[in-house]
């Protein structure tokens, strides 16, 4: 079988975290080549499958990579239709109206004004990842947290405001990678934003916050009942949705102030999936891909 895993320019071999998955692949017989998505010298229907990995840079041109999933189609994973829904942040309000808990979230769009703000709140893109342009603000720098709404909305693009959950503090991010609708492996995920700031961004060029690159903020973790049971009924969901489960998928979770998990985000289009953290997590992928349909 020939696969092509899709990445982006600045990272033509992949990223470490991930990069497991490529000698799983070869192991199990799969023809396997790494190509930059929007390389216009590269024959995606050359391939079997097309898994998409590593275009982190998509968040910039997001109209030109959702023309280029279409363009691949079937033989693309995760589908075109779950990319265009999932690459905005809006998704979860249609997870919200569904009946599954998620963070309480206000979408503020262009030409809107901004809401008050009650109590520390976190403010976002609905485009965006690895914490680019994004906030945690205290009431007494509320001001901050409008410059930025203003600013995003300025700029055509659409802005969420969400209370900060200070268990994030305490216990972390619970985050649960699915392959193929299966639990594969659980990771913690430390607290990214500190108070009354916007994230600074490191210097690479993708972009992202500087905290993003700390090799400690995400390990091996454990998840109880009830996020598993969560993570179940969102991957249930998606399923329904599309008339099919997606190949991969990480589900972000934090804890109320009730204790119950909420659900953060949904990562179903280039998520790090930290396999290198797990023994077997790179197989379980692996074997998801060539069980794939077309």
């Amino acid at each position: 079988m020939r696969i092509a895993i899709a990445t982006c320019s600045l990272l033509p071999e992949g990223h470490d975290y991930d990069r497991p998955l490529l000698p799983a692949l070869e192991r199990s017989g799969a023809d396997v080549a790494v190509e930059v998505w929007d390389d216009p010298g590269v024959s995606w229907h050359h391939y079997d499958r097309v898994v998409v990995r590593w275009p982190w840079d998509y968040t910039h041109k997001r109209d030109a990579f959702l023309a280029w999933a279409d363009s691949v189609g079937q033989h693309l994973h995760n589908r075109p239709a779950v990319l265009r829904w999932n690459s905005e942040k809006s998704y979860l309000a249609d997870l919200g109206d569904a009946g599954l808990p998620v963070v309480d979230t206000t979408l503020v769009r262009p030409g809107h004004a901004v809401p008050d703000l009650h109590g520390e709140v976190v403010v976002k893109p609905t485009v965006s990842a690895g914490a680019r342009d994004t906030g945690r603000f205290s009431p007494a720098v509320h001001h901050e947290a409008r410059a930025l709404i203003e600013r995003l909305t300025g700029h055509g693009r659409t802005a969420m405001v969400q209370p900060y959950l200070r268990a994030v503090e305490a216990r972390g991010e619970t985050a649960i990678v699915m392959f193929a609708g299966r639990e594969s492996h659980v990771l913690r995920k430390g607290a990214v934003l500190a108070p009354d700031e916007e994230a600074p961004l490191s210097e690479h060029d993708l972009g992202s916050a500087a905290v993003m690159f700390d090799p400690d903020l995400v390990v091996p973790g454990e998840a109880n009942q009830d996020e598993r049971a969560l993570a179940g009924r969102v991957i249930e969901h998606v399923a329904d949705r599309f008339g099919e489960t997606p190949l991969y998928a990480r589900v972000d979770m934090l804890t109320d102030a009730g204790g119950a998990p909420v659900l953060l985000e949904l990562e179903a289009v280039e998520p790090a999936l930290y396999l290198s953290t797990t023994p077997g997590a790179a197989e379980r992928l692996a074997d998801a891909i060539l069980a794939s349909p077309t």
